[in-house]
């Protein structure tokens, strides 16, 4: 057997996300499993609860898949909050750790030093493209005609996570060089909350054409958009990531028809993805989100393969045949079903599409979704070629 272990937060207000990024896992190794393996070795997965998802919490838990069950590899969706801590436990170990923490700080933590940190790898961009992608999102709609906003206006709302607070700044960043005005914010609320009355009502008072919230618990974004619709304004709202969830529909019902939210890692309509849609739902149950499940998932099948082709893995120790898997994961491109896992050779951090690639075969979709249709999964409006949908202009805004 090949101990896999994976950082999940179980408990915490993450939970919701670390089930599905357990559910992966799950999947991943069954289906594995079933093939045979990794050169005929069963994969064995252990799960260690990341909780709060601080860098107690999952250093703690690091520790505990590497001296208690000698894992070859962590691979797991996200942990927001370690800041990398636990980087120096895998590179102490020299074994492989895949996760989508979305942090630019992994650029920076990867390129210090290759040679230390080699087997760490971030399976979906940095949280820098979210605030990028977002101006040239609505800026197509509006170039298209898609979407006729009231004025160049933008309001953004921030939570107080380090990842919000970089999408926000992204996002004002780059506003100008598409003709839009940041006329509020970004604004810094602390987080979680459920309260964001008087924010929303300052953000409408400037009469924004969108308004973006870059917080992304979902239960909190919830919160915001039942106030917003309160009294809402003629304003496209995108909310960040959390709105992808099963739990924000089920908050929010009828409500939600036209929310935007997009991911830089999510799960694609064509062939693969809705193949793995079903095979996920029939597994994990209707209430299951294979949305966010398909992170893990897709970064376990790709290191299974890398490892294969290298000759097998390693435990905690093996620098010399991790190093080859390592290596294998650079050069090797996989498309999974979020689109294309390529791995920048500096950053080790997936490439993406189209924002700083326009070859989707080597980038990893920005995908946008919009909420239109509750009895259906998410419509999946951008980019092409994987917009198996059309945008709707949300109901309370006017066309």
């Amino acid at each position: 057997m090949i101990p896999i272990g994976s950082l999940v937060p179980l408990t915490g207000p993450s939970a919701a996300d670390g089930a599905e990024f357990r559910n992966g896992i799950i999947l991943a190794c069954e289906e594995l499993n079933a093939k045979g393996g990794i050169l005929g070795r069963r994969l064995q997965p252990i799960f260690m609860d990341t909780g709060r998802q601080d860098a107690e919490d999952v250093v703690h838990a690091t520790a505990r898949l590497i001296e208690e069950h000698n894992v070859h590899a962590i691979v797991n969706g996200y942990n927001i909050g370690p800041q990398n801590s636990e980087y120096e436990l895998v590179a102490d170990a020299g074994i492989l750790y895949i996760h989508s923490n979305t942090l630019l700080q992994h650029h920076d933590t990867v390129s210090s030093d290759p040679d230390r940190y080699f087997g760490c790898f971030m399976a979906d961009p940095a949280e820098y493209w979210y605030g990028q992608g977002f101006i040239k999102f609505i800026s197509w709609l509006r170039d298209t005609g898609q979407w006729r906003p009231q004025s160049n206006r933008l309001a953004i709302i921030s939570g107080s996570k380090p990842y919000s607070i970089v999408i926000a700044n992204a996002m004002a960043d780059a506003a100008s060089q598409f003709g839009w005005s940041v006329a509020f914010g970004p604004k810094i609320v602390a987080t979680p909350t459920n309260e964001w009355t008087g924010v929303i009502e300052e953000a409408k008072a400037t009469k924004p054409a969108a308004i973006a919230n870059t917080h992304f618990y979902a239960s909190d974004l919830a919160s915001f958009h039942n106030q917003f619709m309160a009294a809402p304004s003629n304003s496209l709202l995108y909310l960040q990531y959390g709105a992808l969830h099963q739990s924000f529909l089920d908050l929010t019902g009828d409500r939600a028809k036209g929310v935007i939210v997009s991911a830089v890692i999510g799960l694609l309509r064509d062939k693969i993805g809705e193949g793995f849609a079903q095979r996920y739902l029939s597994r994990f149950g209707k209430g299951s989100t294979p949305e966010i499940g398909c992170q893990s998932y897709g970064s376990l099948n790709h290191f299974a393969l890398a490892a294969s082709l290298a000759g097998g893995s390693g435990g905690p120790g093996a620098f010399t045949q991790n190093r080859r898997v390592a290596q294998a994961l650079l050069e090797t491109p996989y498309r999974t079903v979020t689109g294309t896992i390529c791995y920048h050779p500096t950053w080790q951090a997936a490439i993406p599409y189209p924002d700083h690639t326009n070859d989707p075969s080597l980038g990893m979709p920005h995908l946008f979704y919009q909420v239109q249709n509750l009895s259906k999964r998410l419509a999946l409006v951008a980019p092409a070629p994987y917009n198996a949908d059309k945008f709707v202009v949300p109901p309370w805004c006017m066309s």
